[in-house]
């Protein structure tokens, strides 16, 4: 017969084997007259299935709620809606510069650098660039003239600053827009045309301008011929790299309106880079002097008048 400690011993095996099943299982130790004396009970209780459930209800209710949240898209009249367009990092800035610095056929800068990704944090800070260093580098153009010919009157023009940062904003922004609602119109007209979106036109005109950054610093050398080197150079580069985006869009309507087209472009290009060379880097007019007088002898055999003695002369 088995002793109490063999069964005693035996019933906490069974107990730790029911446990070792069921972790939310509740123990017991009773000692009345119907359990023996060390008996365990074990009441396997429910109550961890429910939790179980509640959590999974509640891991669906939050899921659902955040695809709520990432379907509901801010407007375009909000802050939120504008700061996903400055949401880039400096690699992303710098490779979309060097894509519009060296255009090559075939390569899309849309499609290779922006990556249905456009920002406007590139194209801003490059026109604000451009503007502040055009009319720095025009007004250090008078400057420097000036030191070579004392006769040339300078005065600062701080209303450069004015007009270099209306000319660019105003071309980086409205000639995206007129060209972006024409390809929206010949969309209708040609149903296999696919125009980029405004923002993806407003991030390739801002990022084209890059190139004239340096192009500007260069036109301080007081060489013409070589300024108008500098610029044909910078104004190639940029005007090509438009024309590699824009081709793809454009080659799907017919050729006169896709040569139109591009040449429109480029022609926009070339006055905004002929304008500024013009007018921020003029040079100023001669100050004028007044002529000093001209002193003339006269003849030796005319008699000069008498003077009279001091001692006469009229008080």
């Amino acid at each position: 017969m088995a002793s109490a400690d063999e069964l005693t011993f035996h019933e906490f095996e069974e107990a730790t084997n029911l446990l070792a099943e069921t972790p939310d299982a509740a123990t017991t130790s009773r000692s009345d007259q119907l359990t023996p004396q060390g008996h365990v009970a074990v009441a396997v209780g429910s109550g961890g299935s429910y939790g179980a459930e509640d959590e999974v209800e509640e891991e669906s209710d939050k899921a659902a709620l955040l695809q709520e949240k990432q379907q509901q898209q801010p407007g375009f009249w909000t802050f939120s809606y504008y700061q996903s367009f400055f949401d880039v990092d400096t690699s992303q800035v710098l490779n979309r510069i060097k894509g519009s610095l060296l255009p090559r056929p075939g390569h899309n800068f849309v499609r290779h650098h922006l990556r249905n990704r456009p920002d406007l944090y590139g194209p801003f800070w490059i026109c604000a660039t451009l503007a502040f260093v055009l009319a720095v580098t025009g007004n250090l153009t008078l400057v420097l003239a000036q030191r070579r010919d004392p006769s040339i009157h300078y005065s600062p023009q701080f209303h450069k600053v004015t007009v270099a940062g209306i000319s660019i904003y105003c071309y980086a922004w409205l000639v995206p827009l007129a060209l972006w609602g024409f390809l929206r119109w010949r969309k209708g007209v040609r149903e296999r045309m696919g125009p980029y979106t405004f923002l993806e036109t407003v991030c390739v005109y801002g990022y084209s301008l890059f190139v004239f950054i340096p192009m500007v610093v260069l036109w301080l050398i007081p060489v013409p011929w070589l300024q108008w080197l500098f610029g044909a150079l910078a104004l190639g580069l940029s005007a090509t790299g438009l024309v590699f985006t824009l081709w793809p869009v454009v080659r799907e309507d017919t050729r006169l309106v896709a040569m139109v087209l591009l040449s429109a472009v480029v022609l926009l290009h070339a006055l905004l880079a002929v304008g500024c060379k013009l007018y921020f880097f003029q040079s100023l007019p001669l100050e004028k002097v007044a002529p000093p007088p001209q002193i003339t002898s006269l003849p030796s055999n005319i008699p000069l008048p008498p003077t009279l003695p001091q001692s006469m002369a009229p008080s």
